[in-house]
């Protein structure tokens, strides 16, 4: 299967969706309040069927399938306190990225296939800090650089000690590029290893096994082969005993109806449609015209299928087509229509409820705003007529790169706001999306609070809600000429604009992760040193050396 897009559409569409019955790489089973996650890579499952995934490397479907399952450990298994994360090869956990896949990739996929994959190792550490779930990596084998990465992500790592079994970050010695999907980044702000053991752990192939990994904190504890697996379950017995337990029945993730049309992507309540020409796409959110289930009871029995969840998870389908699947869309414009009032009742329930299914949802809801956040196109909130951009849905508004709100007394344009936007969805830098804006200002976003319920577009315009908010008479000129300007400009420069000025304020291990992967892996991943004729992932795996050009840059 090939992730490169015509001017059209996509030869392949790739699938987002997948449940444990259709897995080909991964084996997810529970013995009480402990699941286990067992990585066995099926060579010949990749999406293109021409790389071969030897020594449980792996490609984006592989991450696919990890996505879905801690999905289903959330929200289907809530006894889980402990998820084991383990190879079922012999002596090896994981190699890491698939080499021919990453060289034979176009330039984008590459990018973006690291993106998800890091999206979905912040899934499991999200996971970790707010649902009660641990994860334990027992490396079994050989964790080599997004295997390794991947162990780093979770919260305890025991290796094996069988004198051959080391963890590894090659990317540099062997691949001229670098741990980019976060593993440089984890090992010095999570891990909190020495600079210097940290430079020498990157440019030693082979990798650090034994004492010597405890002794650096890259692994947590090592464990003779003969009492393996007596070491794996006292040591996930140990974290899961920490913890409590949630709840004793969980929510099944039935499948979303996504589909792709005519050059429309939608569900129920999303749907985008994709004009190739201009490389716009127009992404519109549709409220329902009553709030539904209000008690938790109701809710919980509504499950998947409860709007505010089901809207949600169709969003999230809707980004990872327009990265993945659209890349020659550049801007997205993107309208919420519907009663905002319908809006704020959602966001009281939520907001106020501490009920486990609610607050996973919420999570949930969180980490597709930072997966808005982090999209590389363009984004223009369009707030108009009949539009409904509060709440939690004023938050998208807020990751757009501008707003603009139609200011006119015969055309009524409310929007509104809520508790979501005083603090439950923080973005990569660990701030609200008002906190963000208004750096300049800190007391601004403690102002905007105050107006909580449905506000009109002068009022938003006041409050600095509104990039630009013009009359009826200059609405559509203005409009036009904004998108169209827009997607005239080289995507390269608009990719590191948005990217910097998208996370102003703390830096922190999210913004660096994704900063680095924003412009050292965008940039090395299109260095002739790398991918060139004679770079080093054109000659991974050939009797042929690489060719470099030593001038530092």
């Amino acid at each position: 299967m090939t992730a490169t897009a015509t001017a059209t559409e996509p030869q392949t569409r790739l699938d987002f969706q997948t449940s444990p019955d259709r897995y080909r790489h991964w084996t997810l089973s529970f013995e009480g309040d402990i699941a286990t996650l067992v990585m066995a890579v099926d060579p010949e499952g990749g999406m293109n069927p021409d790389n071969e995934l030897k020594l449980n490397s792996y490609d984006i479907g592989v991450d696919f399938e990890l996505a879905d399952a801690i999905s289903r450990v959330r929200f289907e298994h809530p006894e889980v306190r402990c998820v084991v994360v383990t190879g079922g090869l012999d002596r090896v956990f994981c190699a890491g990225a698939n080499i021919p896949m990453l060289s034979g990739s176009p330039h984008g996929f590459k990018v973006n296939f690291c993106k998800f994959t890091n999206e979905t190792r912040l899934y499991i550490e999200d996971a970790s800090e707010n649902s009660g779930v641990k994860f334990l990596a027992a490396l079994n084998g050989t964790a080599s650089g997004g295997g390794y990465e991947l162990a780093i992500a979770c919260d305890k790592i025991l290796l094996v000690d069988d004198r051959s079994s080391a963890v590894s970050y090659p990317e540099l010695p062997l691949l001229g590029v670098l741990p980019g999907t976060g593993g440089l980044t984890r090992i010095t702000d999570k891990r909190k290893l020495r600079r210097d053991h940290c430079d020498v752990f990157s440019t030693v192939a082979e990798g650090i096994k034994g004492k010597r990994a405890v002794e650096w904190n890259l692994v947590d504890a090592i464990s003779p082969l003969s009492k393996w697996d007596e070491s794996v379950t006292k040591m996930a017995r140990e974290i899961a005993d920490e913890l409590p337990i949630r709840a004793d029945k969980g929510v099944e993730l039935t499948p979303v109806a996504w589909k792709y049309e005519d050059d429309v992507l939608s569900g129920k309540f999303v749907s985008c449609k994709l004009n190739h020409d201009t490389r716009v796409a127009e992404l519109t959110v549709t409220l329902p015209d009553e709030l539904g289930p209000k008690s938790e009871e109701e809710i919980l029995a509504a499950g998947a299928d409860w709007w505010w969840f089901q809207l949600l998870r169709e969003f999230d389908l809707c980004l990872l087509d327009l990265r993945l699947n659209f890349s020659q869309i550049g801007l997205i414009t993107l309208r919420v229509v519907g009663d905002p009032k319908v809006a704020l009742a959602a966001d009281e329930i939520v907001m106020d409820s501490m009920h486990w299914f609610i607050t996973e949802v919420r999570h949930f809801a969180k980490r597709v705003l930072k997966r808005l956040d982090l999209t590389a196109k363009s984004l223009y909130a369009i707030a108009d007529e009949g539009t409904a951009f509060a709440g939690t849905f004023l938050e998208m508004a807020l990751a757009c790169d501008r707003t603009y709100v139609l200011n006119d007394p015969d055309m009524p344009v409310n929007l509104g706001i809520s508790d979501a936007n005083g603090g439950p969805f923080p973005m990569s830098n660990g701030i609200t999306r008002l906190e963000t804006r208004f750096l300049g200002d800190p007391e601004q976003p403690a102002r905007i609070l105050e107006n909580k319920g449905v506000i009109d577009a002068d009022t938003a315009d006041g409050l600095g809600l509104a990039t630009f908010a013009p009359d009826d008479i200059d609405w559509e000129d203005e409009l036009r000429l904004a998108i169209e300007e827009r997607a005239s400009f080289s995507p390269d420069g608009l990719t590191g604009m948005e990217a910097n000025l998208r996370f102003a304020g703390p830096e922190t291990m999210e913004t660096k992760i994704f900063g680095r992967l924003s412009a050292w892996q965008n940039w090395i991943f299109q260095r002739p040193n790398a991918v060139g004729k004679s770079g080093a992932l054109k000659c991974y795996g050939t009797p042929q050396r690489p060719v470099f050009d030593y001038t530092r840059t």
